[in-house]
């Protein structure tokens, strides 16, 4: 046998051992503290009542999809990456009020290649733009992307059309944020996004698509604190300003819309 596929399989090994890892430090962060579930639950209790729909696009291990099912919610659970397909359906395949979809969401509905993350799965991404753009961030200092498989991609308008308009949508999709509501034509009641300083534009950019589908309110939550910063609701003139005025080294977070009006 030559050398080279023997090279070949032992990169393929480690690729996998770091992809483990990766996995197995997914589960602590987002499964391992019980304090960040309760945390979670008062975050999304406004949002989420017993028996309303929910999109959780960017599932990842489902930590939210597990928070909305004890709040009472049907789930809708969004995820590109096999692996973490297979997690989900481990931890909820069973559960009739949770679906599952193998798929990224953008602006159209076809196929993207992923951008994966080996060590760190969850900023595995669709968005080249986007990982040039968080180099500059020190958080993101040593992770390290390769080209991934060919996933399927649908739209919002696309899950709306199958399961419903749901009462709340969690956007962690890793700079594709904009692409997603790009592909969702009508409103919500209420939505989350992820936010990066070094790649604002993102954020201020789904702030505007979402200001042009109807008059929204705006919140933000630092980190992994799941408080939220404001103590009355801002219009989208502040909420740019909020963000417009993060240093670029700041952490990341999610920035929360609600409708006008709505409690």
């Amino acid at each position: 046998m030559s050398r080279r596929p023997r090279a070949l399989r032992g990169v393929r090994a480690d690729m996998r051992i770091e992809r483990l890892a990766g996995i197995a430090r997914s589960l602590a962060i987002y499964h391992g503290l019980p304090w960040r579930a309760r945390r979670l639950a008062r975050l999304y209790a406004p949002f989420v009542k017993a028996g309303a729909l929910c999109f959780d696009l960017g599932a990842h291990a489902g930590n939210r999809v597990r928070c909305w099912r004890r709040l009472g919610a049907r789930v809708v659970a969004v995820e590109p990456q096999a692996d973490f397909v297979r997690l989900l359906e481990r931890l909820f395949g069973s559960d009739p009020a949770v679906t599952i979809v193998a798929a990224a969401v953008g602006r159209a509905e076809g196929t993207a290649e992923l951008l994966v993350s080996e060590r760190t799965p969850t900023v595995t991404t669709l968005s080249r733009e986007w990982i040039d753009r968080v180099g500059t961030d020190p958080s993101f200092r040593g992770v390290a992307w390769t080209r991934g498989p060919a996933v399927p991609v649908t739209t919002l308008d696309a899950l709306v059309a199958r399961f419903g308009l749901p009462a709340f949508v969690k956007i962690d999709v890793e700079g594709f944020e904009l692409e997603a509501l790009a592909g969702l034509t009508r409103p919500v009641p209420a939505l989350s996004f992820e936010y990066l300083p070094a790649a604002r534009e993102v954020a201020l950019g789904c702030i505007e698509r979402l200001a042009g589908l109807a008059d929204y309110r705006f919140n933000w939550s630092i980190g992994e604190t799941h408080r939220l910063v404001e103590a009355e609701w801002l219009d989208a003139a502040a909420m740019r300003a909020r963000l417009a005025g993060l240093d670029a080294r700041a952490g990341s977070g999610d920035v929360y819309a609600r409708r006008a009006g709505a409690r």
